[in-house]
Formats: structure tokens, C-alpha cells, sequence
């Protein structure tokens, strides 16, 4: 007979994992698929080309971009600054255009799914917010404010997102290069452990690093927006 009084707490413990993945699932419908977030540029320039190269910009990608920008982003919102506060500071780092607006769009589009999906007061006053123009709906964000609604620790909630963006990329990558679907998944391996690194890093980045993003990445990103040929909208 099932021992209903054993497994009760650990179904409880786990409440939010379910939900977790279906938030960070690559068939999300957020728009992740149309961005390269800058690496067309490199493609382009010739200088990602193959799996090791790419590997070395999606490295960089984690430990810069995504821990001083938005890791960190969501870091603060877990810790009590208010959204407003940090959708304003994050519309204002995010110099890149197409980058700003990639964000805006699939946060937007996170936002909309969250309130029918994972409907919660935080992403109703978030929600609120963005829809008369009062905040812009960055991604982080949204991801943060429906992740700490539904129990996520802070730490998971970080690696989730990192990984999510991280498969993503890679996805779009083995279109773009291309690579063999077998590659992508060598590539998702090797970047765990920049995952894992880039949350034990955000937990020790101080409110003066954020925004502190290669200026590479950043002129890559701006150049996009000019390139010739894209399959990307970033």
C-alpha cells in the first residue's frame, strides 16, 4: 500500500520542478528561435565557424552577458529591488539596440504566457507595469518574477535560466554554422560547467558590476543590425 504521509513531502518539496521545465523549454513560444543575440556577426566575420569556435563564444557569452546582465538581474529582483527599479537600469544597459529589443519582446511575450500559465499578483503588477509603457518587460525579469512566485530557489531558478538561454543558442547555432544535431549536444554538455561557474559568480558580484559586458560582444551585437545577410532578428 502507498505511504501517502511519506511521499506527500517530497511531492511538496518539488511543487515547482514540473512547472520549471515547461518554463524553460525550448518549444516556449517566446521567440528565442529568431535571436543569435550576436554570434551572426561572428559567423559572418568568420570567426565562429565549427564546434570548438562556437564553443568559445558561447563561453564568453555565459560568463559575460548573461552572469553581469541578466543572471544578475535576476539575482537583485530574488533579493527585494523592485522591478521597476531594475527594468529601468536593464532598458539602460542593454546599449545594443537589437539586444534591448530582443529582450523587451520575448519578456513581453513571457509576460502574456505567465499571466494565463503561472498567474500570480508579482507578474500581475509586473504585467501592469509594462502594458501602459510605465516599464519595458525585459526577459530576466519576467522570468524571475514567475520563477520566484512559483518557490523556485534562487540558485536553480539562476541555472535554469542560464541553461534555457544556452540551449537556445545552441539550437540556433546548428542551423546557423551549421552543426550536426550530435555537436549541439556535445556543446550543451561542456557548457554546464560554465553554467554552474557563471551562478557561483553572480552570487558574488556587487550592484557595480552589472552591466559590466565585454565591449566585443557588445559591438558584434551592434554591427548585426547593419550585416548584409541575417537569418536573425539580433
Amino acid at each position: 500500500m502507498l505511504n501517502t504521509r511519506t511521499d506527500a513531502p517530497s511531492a511538496s518539496a518539488n511543487s515547482y520542478q514540473l512547472a520549471l521545465q515547461q518554463l524553460t523549454d525550448s518549444a516556449l513560444p517566446t521567440g528565442a528561435f529568431a535571436h543569435s543575440l550576436g554570434f551572426e556577426t561572428y559567423i559572418e566575420r568568420g570567426l565562429v565557424h565549427d564546434e570548438a569556435s562556437f564553443g568559445v563564444w558561447l563561453a564568453a557569452f555565459v560568463g559575460q552577458q548573461l552572469s553581469y546582465s541578466d543572471g544578475l538581474a535576476i539575482r537583485f529582483l530574488y533579493e527585494g529591488v523592485p522591478v521597476a527599479q531594475l527594468d529601468s537600469l536593464l532598458t539602460a544597459q542593454l546599449l545594443p539596440r537589437q539586444l534591448r529589443e530582443a529582450s523587451i519582446k520575448m519578456g513581453t511575450r513571457l509576460l502574456e504566457i505567465g499571466s494565463e500559465v503561472f498567474p500570480s499578483p508579482e507578474l500581475k503588477a509586473y504585467r501592469e507595469l509594462v502594458t501602459p509603457g510605465r516599464a519595458a518587460g525585459h526577459q530576466p525579469l519576467a522570468f524571475a518574477v514567475v520563477a520566484r512566485s512559483l518557490g523556485v530557489p534562487l540558485t536553480e531558478a539562476l541555472a535554469a535560466y542560464l541553461f534555457a538561454a544556452v540551449t537556445s543558442l545552441t539550437q540556433n547555432a546548428v542551423r546557423a554554422i551549421p552543426l550536426g544535431q550530435n555537436a549541439g549536444q556535445r556543446l550543451l554538455r561542456n557548457a554546464s560547467d560554465d553554467v554552474a561557474a557563471a551562478v557561483g559568480r553572480i552570487a558574488r558580484l556587487a550592484p557595480d558590476d552589472f552591466g559590466a559586458v565585454s565591449p566585443g560582444l557588445e559591438i558584434s551585437q551592434m554591427r548585426h543590425e547593419r550585416q548584409r545577410a541575417r537569418m536573425f532578428m539580433s
